[in-house]
C-alpha cells in the first residue's frame, strides 16, 4: 500500500493503482453506480494532454525526459492499456475537475512507471505540476469535450448519408407503385410509394447537412484560457503551439476561440448541437411511426409494407412478428429528445464564468450522438433494405376510398362532388362524377 496526501487529509491506495488521491475522494463521492465517464470523452483529454506534453517538449519547459515519458504514458493510454484506472462517474460535481485529475494521476503514474520509478513518487513526475502545466479542467474539459463530439457527429452525418441513399433506392424503385396518402389518418389524395420514401430522403438529407455544418462551431475551442478564459498560468507561446499539436493528434480544424470566456462559460454550441440531434431524431420517430402503421396487420391493419421479421413477438401469441427495429429507433429518439432537455437546463445553470454541470451536458450529448448514429445504421440495415412493398394490398385500399374525387372539383364543383360521395359508395361516386363530368364537356 502507499499513501497520498491532499490538504485535506490522507488516503491509502494499493501499491499498482495509477490514479491517485484526487480520483479516490471523486470515486466515494460520485458513488452513483451508473456510468462512468465517456470513453471517448477520456481519450479525448488524453490527446489534450499529449498535445500539451509535445508543446511542452518542444518550447523546452520542464525536463525533456519528464515530457517524453508523458507522451508515451498517452500513447499507451490511446491504445487502452490503462482503461480500467479511468473510474470517474460521469455525472459529478465540479464541473468535471474530477475527471481531469483521474487523467493527470493516471498519465503521472504511467509516466513514472517509463522511468523507472513507483506511482506516487509525484517528486519526478506531478499529476498538476507536468501533466496538467499551464491548463485548468475549465479548458481542457470543454476542448476535449468538442473533440469528442466532433468524432461522433461524422460519424452520425455519416449514417445520415447512407440512410437517405437507402431511401432514395426506395423512392427511385417504387416510383410506379401507387398508394393511398392519407392526411390526419383520413383518405387524401392518391400517392405513389416513391413519394412518401422520396419525402422522407429528403428530411434526412436535412438532417445531414445540418449536423455536417454545426461541426464549425465546434471547432473553436478555448484551450489555453485555463481557469476563465484569461490564461492566467499559460504562456503565450503554449497557447499558439498546443492548438496546432491538438490539430495533428486529431485532424480536425480545430482553431483557438476569439475570446476564451465565452467558450468557458457558455455552453449554448452544445445546446444548438443536440437540438439538431433532436431535429434528427424527430424526423426518425416519424418515419419509425409511418411504417410500423403501413406494416400493422398482416390481416387485420394496412399492410402496404412488409418489415422484415427480425423476432418471435409474443410469448403468447404463435406467429406474432412485431414492428421491432421502428420501435427501436422510435425510443432512441425519445432518449434524444430527453437528454436535449437535460442539456438545455444544465448550459442555463452556467452562472458567471463557468459551468459546473459541463459533466450531464457532455453524457446527455455524447449519448445522443452515440444512440443516434447506431440507431440510424441499425434502422438502415435492417428495416429500410429489406423493406417491401405490398402493390396489391395499395391498390385496395386506393380503390376502397374517395380520392379520385378530387380531380371532379375543377369540373362539378366542391359541393356537388362532396354530396354525391357522402351519399354514395366509391364505386358509386365514381360512376356518377364520371357521367356527370362527360355531359359537362
Amino acid at each position: 500500500m502507499r499513501t497520498e496526501r491532499d490538504i485535506l487529509g490522507e488516503v491509502e491506495l494499493e501499491d499498482d493503482a495509477l490514479y491517485g488521491i484526487n480520483t479516490v475522494r471523486a470515486m466515494k463521492n460520485f458513488d452513483l453506480g451508473e456510468k462512468r465517464t465517456d470513453r471517448d470523452l477520456i481519450r479525448a483529454l488524453i490527446l489534450v494532454k499529449k498535445a500539451a506534453a509535445l508543446t511542452y517538449r518542444k518550447l523546452h519547459i520542464g525536463e525533456e525526459a519528464v515530457y517524453e515519458a508523458i507522451i508515451k504514458a498517452c500513447d499507451k493510454a490511446l491504445d487502452g492499456e490503462f482503461d480500467s484506472f479511468f473510474v470517474t462517474q460521469a455525472l459529478q460535481g465540479g464541473a468535471g475537475t474530477s475527471t481531469n485529475m483521474n487523467v493527470n494521476e493516471v498519465l503521472a503514474n504511467a509516466a513514472l512507471l517509463e522511468l523507472g520509478k513507483k506511482p506516487g513518487q509525484y517528486e519526478y513526475v506531478h499529476p498538476v505540476d507536468d501533466v496538467n502545466r499551464g491548463q485548468s479542467t475549465n479548458d481542457v474539459y470543454p476542448t476535449a469535450l468538442r473533440i469528442a463530439a466532433i468524432g461522433k457527429l461524422r460519424a452520425l452525418s455519416e449514417e445520415c448519408a447512407k440512410l437517405q441513399t437507402a431511401l432514395q433506392v426506395k423512392e427511385n424503385s417504387w416510383e410506379d407503385i401507387m398508394k393511398l396518402g392519407r392526411t390526419e389518418l383520413m383518405d387524401a389524395l392518391p400517392i405513389s410509394m416513391g413519394n412518401e420514401f422520396g419525402a422522407y430522403a429528403q428530411a434526412i438529407a436535412r438532417d445531414r447537412w445540418r449536423l455536417y455544418k454545426v461541426e464549425e462551431r465546434l471547432r473553436q475551442v478555448n484551450i489555453g484560457g485555463t481557469a476563465v478564459g484569461l490564461a492566467d498560468t499559460a504562456s503565450r507561446r503554449y497557447r499558439f503551439d498546443v492548438i496546432e499539436e491538438l490539430r495533428k493528434l486529431t485532424g480536425y480544424g480545430l482553431a483557438s476561440a476569439e475570446y476564451p470566456m465565452d467558450i468557458t462559460q457558455n455552453n449554448d454550441v452544445f445546446v444548438e448541437v443536440s437540438g439538431l440531434v433532436k431535429a434528427l431524431a424527430v424526423n426518425l420517430m416519424k418515419i419509425s411511426t409511418d411504417l410500423r402503421l403501413m406494416n400493422s396487420g398482416p390481416n387485420g391493419g394496412l399492410g402496404e409494407v412488409s418489415l422484415a421479421p427480425m423476432q418471435q413477438g409474443s410469448s403468447i401469441m404463435p406467429g406474432k412478428i412485431n414492428p421491432v427495429i421502428p420501435e427501436m429507433v422510435t425510443q432512441c429518439s425519445m432518449r434524444v429528445m430527453a437528454n436535449d432537455s437535460a442539456i438545455t437546463m444544465a448550459a442555463a445553470h452556467g452562472e458567471f464564468e463557468l459551468n459546473a454541470f459541463t459533466p450531464l451536458i457532455a453524457e446527455s450529448l455524447l449519448e445522443s450522438l452515440r444512440l443516434m448514429t447506431a440507431a440510424v445504421r441499425i434502422f438502415r440495415g435492417k428495416c429500410i433494405e429489406p423493406l417491401r412493398v405490398n402493390e396489391e394490398k395499395c391498390r385496395k385500399h386506393l380503390d376502397a376510398s374517395y380520392a379520385f374525387a378530387v380531380s371532379y372539383i375543377g369540373v362539378l364543383g366542391y359541393d356537388a362532388v362532396s354530396r354525391i360521395v357522402h351519399e354514395n359508395s366509391p364505386q358509386q361516386a365514381r360512376q356518377i362524377l364520371e357521367q356527370m363530368a362527360g355531359q359537362k364537356k
